[in-house]
């Protein structure tokens, strides 16, 4: 038997698992517990059953959809051919979902990953097919949510298929190709591809496997002269080809330039190889960057010169942001690079599995929220969030030396639960700088170096004595305030805080380290790696960082994709999702709300645009009218004064005045409107709800007068203006809409003085320059107060809408504004709490909701830099000033 006590685990664990899945119901904790200890005594396994039966648990509840697509209706393309087409031996496909299994994924999700991959594989090009084709197309999938995972598999499917070249671009950073490669090392090559060491790794150790070649290690990208001292030429292998390459500009040149002198045929074109070009971080291929290793322009360029070489080629970009790929203009063409990336034949949406950790619960779900979720109010006199890259650190701010207390607890707790041989990881981004970088890990050092000679000193001491001591008063304060409920009484977590410390180490993960997160090294000796990562851009883009229990990041940015990327702590969280935290900027927590709604509303849309049989091309021309566009266009780069026409869609959109005027004239006179029109019941009937009333069938003209009277702070008229814009295009297709007057009855509601009952929004922010007042996570309805006024008919035809695919997801707003059909106002009066200063303790808001399907539906704005600026910050974080980018000479 394997000595490897991890090894031994991960074994028992697999195999209970596959047991568990012959069980024709749907087993309890009270089977999987009886079905370990049977194994247990039949594998001699010695180990702790406690957390392989926690693991168990979960594998057997996980589940995953099968996802949407969006395709090109009007293309020739049968995305059946993968089941009509006769022959085809899944040699590849089914050694990786064997692999799977032994990597402890339930056999259930191991078969929805093969289905999902499999139909995506339909979207691709028969390989075989004759003459020249070439396919573009873009699956999204959800920051750290298993992409890798599904491209493997749909590598394999592709190799069993018959594509013999394919190339996998790993985004910007030596660390993550590194780790790219050796996920392919194990899930399709068979063998590390370390050349000191090629010994066989994952699907590899089954026998008889038929390894792929591959021309790029762990430590070396691709370099055009060790292929051309080689003298290879793709058709000298049998066997299928892959690359795993950095976007890196000199990267893609020298593999252009091998590929066209060593392949190339007659006419400058590769025709007999069908070839996949799987593009990770696709979005990141468009980053605002003037480095010129990593220019958009010329890395876009060679992409499509690689592309175009092959007369037989699929192009398929995967992002968790994929909103840059959208902007990209379908039409572009050039005579060198041909086609644009634009992905014109399908959108694939992936479904995250049920167990995720991610958006959902972290930001928007408020009964987990308000527990992970910790507010940074002490950094900026410590780092600001502008700063130069010579900016002298000093000392941390006390918010940092909390979090690394709960980083401590976290593994103690971890450790008692019986996970000692697992990864634990914090991560620490408060800087784009590498020497800002280096200075908080040396200060990080010093403060774990004391931590820890106090835990060694006082950890075994009666708690009179380690009492004194600030460094375990300060974890026994945090454990009182966070951890009460975790099982563990202080005094047990206290004796466990050494083995929690004794071997925590410190790394610094940027471009100019060598340092690396080597999760794989401390596998195969056998426990787990306790790791505190500082860092800046390597940390925000695809690493995967294992077992991230804590995340401090202090970073300013609005960019969609940067803010969503830098989410490494989305994820699965197997035994300990209730003692991670994430400590985030107000200003964060509110924007990462806003991206998780809106990146869920974009999923929406897809599949209500499948059912439509709209195309990826009507999906890009909405997204680009989209109104967030303006957080992710260039609008930085828009020169003081100039004025732009943006075009705006708000199909299936909610806009609400989230950020209010604490002015007491105009909060009086807003509450008077909403009297005047209260009175006259909107010109129809008042009818009660759950909280306020209903008038349904208003005139459009008059919710438009309503809104037009409607008194908004000064930085929010531009926004109401264009919603009222986009109202009156829709009228001449909706003459009514409805009105929700929403009112909470003990909290002030009179109805004989038409005066609300206040709803109260806790972390208020106040600016007391301008008097602008902005509710927590920019909201001010509530989830699911779009249901107010529905029929039981309506409500539940939302509920069957939003069960396609997950009989447990219940219906969200977006899903009852598709049931209503129309447009509708909602009226508030909201009761600030936490703002930090004094604010008008009633003040009037709104929120309009349009209902989805009028994706043709486009008014136009005049923005200038001014007013993009007021909406959206300043952009502190801008790439351009990036200092931690890969070197512009490293290509390896």
């Amino acid at each position: 038997m394997n000595d490897n006590p991890a090894e031994r685990e991960k074994s028992f664990t697999s195999a209970l698992i596959s047991a568990l899945d012959l069980l024709k119901e749907t087993p309890t904790r009270l089977d999987i517990e009886e079905k370990a200890r049977s194994l247990a005594a039949i594998f001699s396994f010695q180990g702790v059953l406690g957390p392989i039966i926690d693991e168990a648990m979960i594998a057997v509840v996980t589940r995953m959809g099968a996802g949407v697509s969006l395709v090109d209706v009007e293309a020739e393309h049968d995305q059946e051919w993968i089941f009509k087409r006769k022959g085809i031996e899944w040699t590849y496909s089914e050694a990786y979902e064997k692999y799977l299994k032994a990597e402890r994924w339930h056999p259930s999700v191991v078969r929805s990953l093969g289905d999902v991959s499999k139909k995506i594989l339909g979207h691709l090009q028969d390989p075989i097919s004759e003459g020249s084709w070439n396919r573009r197309g873009l699956v999204i999938g959800h920051v750290q949510s298993g992409k890798t995972a599904n491209y493997i598999g749909l590598i394999a499917k592709a190799a069993d298929a018959g594509y013999k070249f394919i190339i996998v671009i790993a985004g910007i950073h030596n660390n993550l190709r590194k780790q790219t490669q050796e996920r392919i090392d194990e899930g399709f090559i068979g063998r590390s591809s370390d050349p000191e060491n090629r010994v066989p790794v994952g699907v590899g150790l089954n026998g008889n496997y038929p390894h792929p070649a591959t021309l790029t290690t762990i430590h070396d990208d691709f370099k055009k002269n060790t292929a051309a001292r080689s003298g290879w030429q793709i058709n000298d292998f049998s066997k299928p080809i892959i690359l795993v390459i950095k976007k890196n500009v000199r990267t893609l040149e020298a593999l252009h330039k091998w590929l066209k002198e060593l392949n190339a045929q007659g006419d400058g074109r590769i025709k007999d190889v069908p070839m996949l070009l799987i593009d990770d971080e696709a979005d990141n291929a468009s980053i605002n960057t003037n480095k010129p290793d990593l220019d958009p322009t010329k890395t876009n360029t060679m992409i499509r010169k690689i592309l175009g070489l092959f007369a037989k080629s699929c192009y398929l970009g995967y992002t968790a942001t994929p909103f840059a790929n959208i902007f990209i203009n379908p039409e572009a063409y050039d005579e060198e690079a041909r086609e644009e990336l634009f992905p014109r034949d399908f959108i694939y949406c992936l479904d995250a599995p049920n167990t995720y950790f991610g958006p959902d619960k972290v930001f928007l779900d408020e009964a987990t929220s308000t527990t992970i979720l910790e507010c940074i109010e002490d950094c900026d006199d410590y780092i600001p969030f502008s700063h130069k890259k010579d900016y002298e650190v000093v000392e941390l701010p006390p918010s940092l030396y909390k979090a690394i207390c709960q980083f401590v607890l976290i593994q103690a707790i971890r450790n008692l639960r019986g996970q000692t041989n697992k990864h634990c990881s914090m991560m620490i981004n408060m800087s784009r700088f590498v020497a800002v970088q280096k200075a908080v890990r040396d200060l990080t050092s010093i403060h774990v170096k004391k931590l820890m000679e106090a835990v060694k000193a006082n950890y075994a001491m009666p708690e009179d004595i380690s009492g004194m001591n600030k460094y375990m008063k300060a974890m026994n304060e945090v454990f009182d305030v966070d951890y009460l409920g975790c099982g563990f009484e202080w005094p047990q977590v206290k004796a466990a805080l050494w083995g929690a410390v004794e071997n925590l180490r410190l790394f610094v993960i940027n471009s100019k380290t060598d340092e690396v997160l080597d999760y794989k090294k401390y596998e195969k000796d056998g426990h787990g790696l306790t790791a505190i990562a500082v860092g800046g851009l390597s940390l925000s883009r695809g690493l995967t960082i294992e077992g991230l229990c804590v995340s401090y990041m202090y970073r300013n940015t609005k960019m969609y994709d940067t803010l969503m990327q830098m989410g490494r702590w989305f994820g699965y969280r197997p035994g300990y999702e209730d003692l991670c935290r994430v400590h985030l900027s107000a200003d964060s927590i509110n924007w990462y709300a806003h991206i998780a709604e809106a990146s869920e509303e974009l999923r929406q849309q897809v599949n209500r645009m499948r059912q439509d049989r709209l195309s990826p091309r009507q999906f890009g021309l909405y997204v680009r009218a989209h109104p967030d566009t303006l957080l992710i266009t260039a609008a930085n780069k828009m020169r003081l004064g100039e004025r732009v026409k943006v075009k705006q869609n708000f199909s299936g959109r909610l806009v609400e005045s989230y950020v209010l005027p604490n002015n007491s004239e105009i909060n009086a006179e807003n509450e008077e409107l909403i009297e005047e029109y209260w009175r006259k019941a909107f010109g129809g009937t008042l009818v009660p709800t759950e909280k306020g009333w209903t008038v349904q069938d208003v005139k459009i003209s008059v919710i438009q007068d309503f809104l037009i009277r409607f008194r908004t702070h000064p930085s929010f008229v531009e926004s109401k203006s264009a919603a009222i814009s986009y109202l009156q295009a829709l009228e001449q297709k909706h003459s009514v809409g409805d009105v929700l007057l929403i009112s909470i009855k003990k909290n002030g509601e009179d109805t004989e003085r038409f005066r609300l009952g206040t709803q109260e929004r806790l972390s208020a922010k106040l600016n007391e320059e301008d008097q602008a007042w902005r509710t927590s996570k920019n909201r001010v309805a509530s989830k699911t107060d779009e249901k107010l006024g529905l029929t039981p008919k309506q409500q539940s035809e939302a509920a069957n809408i939003a069960s396609q695919g997950d009989s447990e997801k219940k219906p969200s707003d977006f899903h009852f504004r598709v049931v209503r059909k129309k447009p509708l106002l909602m009226i508030h009066v909201l009761d600030p709490l936490g703002s930090g200063a004094t604010v008008q303790s009633r003040i009037p808001a709104f929120g309009i909701s349009f209902p989805p399907g009028y994706y043709d539906t486009e008014i136009e704005i005049v923005a200038n830099r001014i007013w993009l600026t007021r909406m959206q910050g300043n952009f502190q974080d801008n790439p351009d000033d990036e200092d931690d980018f890969d070197d512009e000479n490293s290509v390896g």
